[in-house]
């Protein structure tokens, strides 16, 4: 790993109300091109971890930073370097077609034309959005509009891609189609940040897995070494006929 990594959380801590402390002193790493997995019971503090990460939640203490800048007390420096798609992806679904919603967030950063066509051409095509853009995000299948609130996301040309269960109440080609784009996306060199706990669908494409418990993070690690011990943190280890699914197996693409 390089010495400044993509992503550097050194300790940090978030606290909802003074008694409810949900993140304690979380340390972890993203390497530049890193495919990293988030797992770990329900209510551990995912999403709120990748809130806080992004600027949208203000942590009590610890440090942030992204390419070896610190971003600790710069939120809103964080909402642009890093993208976030919601587990609930239709909240992030504003246009009347999708062509619009993709242009949406570079409208209001005023983006030059010939540079919003370019960005939006990119991403159209790493996503295979062409045949949709003129449809309404709301008649989409939930695999397509998870994609388009992807493209929303790239299109303001983050550092990190941070989804928050992205398979979530999708049917089989929703989550081939959104699991394509996301191995796509890292062939490309994205730097990726998954929480998930449906680990059967991915982990395969994953360089390091951690785990995320009682407001710590238990281990950071190669997923073959952390497999083993997944499931003594709620999380369920895949298997067939009780035998354990491989790691190299462990993904829903062909």
């Amino acid at each position: 790993m390089s010495p400044d990594p993509a992503l550097d959380i050194e300790a940090l801590s978030y606290a909802a109300g003074k008694e409810h402390k949900i993140l304690k002193g979380v340390s972890m790493r993203v390497g530049h091109g890193e495919f990293v997995v988030l797992s770990g019971r329900n209510g551990t503090g995912k999403s709120m971890f990748l809130r806080c990460i992004k600027g949208l939640l203000n942590p009590d203490g610890g440090i942030i930073r992204v390419d070896g800048k610190d971003l600790s007390k710069r939120p809103k420096e964080r909402n642009k370097s890093i993208g976030l798609v919601f587990q609930d992806a239709d909240t992030q679904l504003v246009g009347q077609t999708v062509e619009r919603d993709i242009l949406f967030g570079l409208e209001n950063l005023q983006v030059p034309d010939k540079e919003r066509t370019a960005r939006i051409g990119s991403v159209v095509r790493l996503l295979d959005l062409a045949p949709l853009l003129h449809q309404r995000p709301r008649t989409l299948s939930g695999g397509e509009r998870r994609r388009v609130a992807i493209a929303g996301v790239l299109v303001m040309q983050p550092k990190i891609l941070m989804l928050d269960e992205p398979f979530a109440n999708l049917d089989y080609p929703g989550i081939v189609q959104v699991l394509e784009s996301l191995v796509e996306l890292k062939r490309q060199g994205t730097t990726i940040l998954v929480a998930t706990h449906e680990i059967e669908k991915l982990l395969a494409h994953a360089d390091s897995m951690v785990l995320l418990d009682g407001g710590n993070i238990v281990v950071q690690d190669a997923p073959e070494r952390v497999l083993g011990i997944v499931e003594h943190f709620g999380v369920r280890r895949p298997s067939y006929h009780g035998k354990p699914i491989p790691v190299a197996h462990l993904t829903w693409l062909k």
